[in-house]
């Protein structure tokens, strides 16, 4: 068997992130464990994942130049993460009343409902859906 186990986002902030992804997108916080560099300097392993999922997301802070520039900015603009919910409408409001940015209007696709917003960091994820009935 084999799946996939962590995805890593970079973010700016451990905690900011860490709100963002349990608060407005009701993660849970799977782990957050102090680390070292491979240099030795502190960090943190902070893992969260949608309840009941199994992969989880490393929110890795960025350090160094190169990695600062990639937040928000790993997948070049595109949609990079995709979020299924099994209740599109109350996920929704939800993400909106918890401040969440979305980009348009929800609309209907041949695969289910589906809106774009920005984590924390930046980067762009599909909200999606099942088709409106």
């Amino acid at each position: 068997m084999a799946f996939l186990q962590l995805s890593a986002v970079l973010v700016h902030d451990y905690d900011d992130a860490i709100d963002f992804f349990t608060r407005a997108l009701g993660f849970e916080l799977v782990e957050d464990s102090p680390a070292r560099t491979d240099d030795g300097r502190p960090k943190r392993w902070v893992v969260v994942r949608p309840p009941g999922g199994q992969t989880g997301i490393l929110l890795a802070r960025a350090d160094g130049e190169r990695q600062v520039a990639g937040v928000g900015d790993q997948h070049a603009g595109r949609v990079g993460f995709f979020l299924h919910v099994d209740d599109f409408d109350a996920r929704y409001q939800h993400m909106r009343a918890a401040g969440v940015e979305f980009r348009g209007e929800p609309r209907t696709e041949p695969y289910g409902r589906v809106v774009v917003f920005r984590d924390v960091a930046g980067n762009l994820w599909d909200l999606i859906g099942p088709a409106a009935p």
